[in-house]
């Protein structure tokens, strides 16, 4: 028997070329657009009910590779029969698998000859999942939620120490009309000790809403660490300036600083230089799953700029005392 062959590409108007996510994306749109609990459309069930057939085939990579086999020599609309061995070289198998998406629809009819003829009948009942179908045979649109993204923006000391960060976040819904609402949403998340930025705390369920009473998305916040007006992060490493007298440089000094958790002493050597680190071992941030990271003190030697008589006085003694020469050798 000969059908009309089908184009599943241009059913979902992507190239041949294209990529899998190309292919959901164009999927998903279609989908809300022709489902029939949003788009009044003459023909828009049996627009839905082509979006998904095609997207049947071209979202599994092993049955996208077999239809392009057959399907790069044929165009839409003309009448084709299957090569001999058809049925066997393209062995098929459905069966939706978790966090997938699922239609059911009730009653025949619910793929075309095309379909039935290369795939040997295997219908969207088992393509996509057991289960009910729709009332009066319309099909039912089950989908996971989308995953969302937003940025959370916390201080140095929340990151150090962890936090519980209330935020409001303005969320955008797909209506059964098939308008956008926009509401502003409440989210409570406790921020781990030690997070960096970059990293991402997962809200699980507060994602995008289900569809036919699929679960939720989940929400991913991408963590920003505010700049500090005393510490310099770098990777698990923090850094902090610490300035030191000419004379404690020369002598070496025992010098009170503080920490994001709380003072410490710190010993500057005798002989110490300008941009020297002096490391503090497991002061920088925390890591939940190693070791800390270190508090760098960078050493920079301010010299007064204005003196004394008397101290004056004494550094033209050590001046004329001293034999260093920080020029020797140029």
């Amino acid at each position: 028997m000969a059908v009309k062959f089908r184009d599943y590409y241009e059913v979902l108007n992507v190239a041949r070329n294209a990529t899998q996510e190309d292919i959901q994306r164009a999927y998903r749109k279609l989908a809300r657009k022709y489902h029939p609990d949003v788009s009044k459309e003459t023909g828009a069930e049996d627009k839905f009910k082509e979006v998904n057939e095609a997207y049947e085939v071209l979202k599994d990579p092993e049955k996208r590779k077999k239809y392009d086999e057959l399907g790069a020599s044929w165009k839409a609309g003309q009448e084709f029969r299957p090569p001999p061995g058809w049925e066997t070289h393209f062995a098929y198998g459905g069966g939706g698998g978790p966090g997938q998406t699922e239609f059911h629809f009730g009653g025949s009819g619910d793929f075309s000859d095309f379909f039935e003829m290369l795939f040997g009948g295997h219908g969207f009942h088992q393509a996509f999942g057991s289960g009910q179908a729709g009332r009066q045979g319309k099909p039912v649109w089950r989908e996971r939620g989308m995953d969302q993204e937003a940025t959370l923006r916390i201080t140095l000391e929340e990151a150090f120490h962890g936090a519980s960060k209330a935020f409001t976040l303005q969320t955008q819904t797909l209506t059964q009309s098939g308008q956008i609402s926009t509401a502003d949403k409440s989210y409570e998340v406790r921020i781990p000790a030690g997070i960096l930025p970059g990293q991402k705390v997962r809200l699980a369920g507060q994602g995008g809403a289900g569809t036919g009473g699929a679960e939720q998305g989940d929400l991913y916040l991408k963590i920003e660490i505010e700049p500090h007006p005393v510490f310099r992060l770098e990777g698990h490493h923090l850094y902090v300036d610490l300035s030191v007298a000419p004379w404690e440089a020369a002598l070496g000094a025992e010098i009170q600083i503080n920490t994001l958790s709380g003072p410490v002493s710190l010993k500057v050597p005798a002989g110490a230089r300008s941009g020297q680190k002096l490391r503090l071992r497991g002061k920088g941030m925390p890591s939940p799953r190693g070791t800390p990271g270190d508090l760098y003190v960078v050493v920079h030697i301010q010299v007064p700029r204005e003196l004394t008589t008397k101290e004056k006085e004494l550094f033209e003694e050590l001046q004329r005392e001293s034999h260093f020469n920080p020029r020797q050798g140029m």
